[in-house]
């Protein structure tokens, strides 16, 4: 019983600390500030994807998945956005924060790529049978890989963050902003068209229940994957709840409690990258660096 006592003595030091450092660091502490009609927000200059389902009320396999890609895709140009609107604006105890929430929207971005050429572009194609329907997908992420390597570039090989630019890595967005624009909504097009495929799945039938599921296990992996402590949290911190009369205030769907500590746990890790987000809670927030009326 002593030794359980002495055991137990150290908790009493650092589950305080420990909850200390949660509310100095999780984005749950973060102040959110509705965005104000009057200043930009991370819904331009890329238009953001209006999801298959909502437009067009259709449950089929493809539109659904496409649906599901389509939010994904919102994230990140919700992430691409944020960098866009705050580049010129951020200050320099900032840089080094900033420089990680880019890195991180970069490590997402290639990720997901990867992702999708390996693993679902290979399934998709195998359930129709047909290895052309990517064919114009893969010429579009061609279009941009080389423009998203020079902000991977820029970015990590400056000599120390007081070196940033926001005018130079603005110019670098702009080499690649068109075709990665045309890419993230034309792939949800492509994807939802597929329900029209003469080899589509029948509905009801075990090939369409089995593609359901492709669709489904390789949406759940395919952000955790990417990186827990950082992607995790960029994704969630930059989905809107709100959109489409609240249709994914729940999405992506998993319980609650391990949705919250993904964004607010995990989150801690990096705190300071996600000051620049433009959600919170699956609300939308104003952006952090651009400057109040007063300034």
């Amino acid at each position: 019983m002593a030794n359980q006592g002495l055991l137990g003595r150290p908790l009493l030091f650092i589950i305080p600390i420990l909850i200390g450092l949660f509310l100095t660091r999780s984005p749950y502490m973060m102040t959110t500030t509705a965005p104000s009609p009057s200043k930009p927000w991370a819904d331009s200059p890329i238009k953001l994807v209006t999801t298959p389902q909502y437009e067009t009320k259709k449950t089929d396999i493809f539109t659904t998945g496409a649906t599901h890609m389509a939010l994904v895709h919102n994230s990140i140009l919700r992430g691409y956005n944020s960098i866009y609107q705050q580049a010129a604006h951020v200050k320099p105890a900032d840089y080094s924060d900033f420089i990680g929430y880019c890195l991180t929207w970069h490590k997402f971005v290639v990720s997901h790529h990867d992702d999708e050429e390996d693993t679902l572009f290979t399934a998709v194609a195998q359930v129709l049978d047909d290895k052309t329907i990517w064919d114009g997908t893969l010429k579009e992420h061609e279009a941009f890989l080389g423009g998203l390597g020079e902000f991977h570039k820029y970015l990590s090989s400056l000599a120390s963050p007081a070196d940033f630019s926001g005018a130079e890595l603005l110019r670098i967005m702009s080499t690649f902003q068109e075709s990665f624009d045309e890419h993230f909504h034309s792939e949800i097009s492509t994807i939802a068209s597929l329900s029209e495929h003469p080899k589509a799945p029948k509905e009801g039938s075990p090939e369409e229940a089995e593609t359901r599921a492709l669709f489904k296990s390789w949406g759940k992996a395919t952000v955790s994957k990417a990186g827990t402590l950082d992607v995790v949290p960029f994704f969630l911190l930059n989905l809107d709840g709100t959109v489409e009369d609240g249709m994914w205030a729940s999405w992506p769907p998993m319980p609650a409690p391990i949705k919250w500590g993904l964004e607010n746990i995990a989150g801690s890790w990096y705190s300071g990258w996600w000051k620049f987000s433009s959600c919170a809670g699956g609300s939308p927030r104003e952006l952090y660096a651009l400057p109040s009326a007063s300034s």
